[in-house]
């Protein structure tokens, strides 16, 4: 019997965790335009894991990247960045794009784009996707941590792992 009980447990588990990826998917796909191509978090762990060249922008609000950021992302403030800021980027290399959701990165990426940046990608999901899937984030000083700063207490529902700040 009590094993019964862990299994339906472990299968609820499951269902609303892929219920809640689903609802988040349907998400993502109203706020983004599909201008910028999108990566996945793993697939973007497997080009840093290589070692490829590649420039990661973090694009969100400074007291976000304080809690915690991709390690080695550059940060670059959504809020207040030029175009001049964008065009010290490497144009040789991938640049990749993230904040919460990827909605302001998106935006980010486009400027890149018309700036003739060609090899732009945007993480599909942003910093809550790479911490879901299980990714390590850093903090200011560049040690592993499980914070994430969702932006506010709306958007925090879509981080299912890690520890929520706002």
């Amino acid at each position: 019997m009590e094993k019964r009980k862990i299994i339906c447990i472990v299968l609820l588990a499951l269902t609303y965790s892929a219920c809640a990826q689903t609802e988040y998917d349907r998400k993502l796909k109203s706020l983004y335009r599909n201008s910028v191509k999108t990566i996945k978090p793993v697939d973007l762990k497997e080009l840093v894991t290589k070692g490829e060249k590649i420039t990661i922008l973090d694009t969100r609000a400074p007291e976000e990247f304080n809690v915690s950021h991709l390690k080695g992302a550059q940060f670059l403030n959504y809020d207040s960045y030029s175009t001049e800021d964008l065009k010290k980027l490497p144009k040789n290399e991938k640049i990749i794009v993230y904040c919460s959701v990827g909605y302001r990165s998106e935006r980010v990426g486009e400027k890149l784009q018309k700036l003739g940046y060609q090899n732009v990608y945007n993480i599909y999901g942003g910093i809550f996707e790479w911490k879901n899937e299980g990714m390590q984030v850093v903090n200011r000083q560049n040690q592993p941590t499980d914070s994430v700063h969702t932006y506010n207490k709306n958007w925090s529902k879509w981080l299912l792992k890690g520890v929520k700040v706002y």
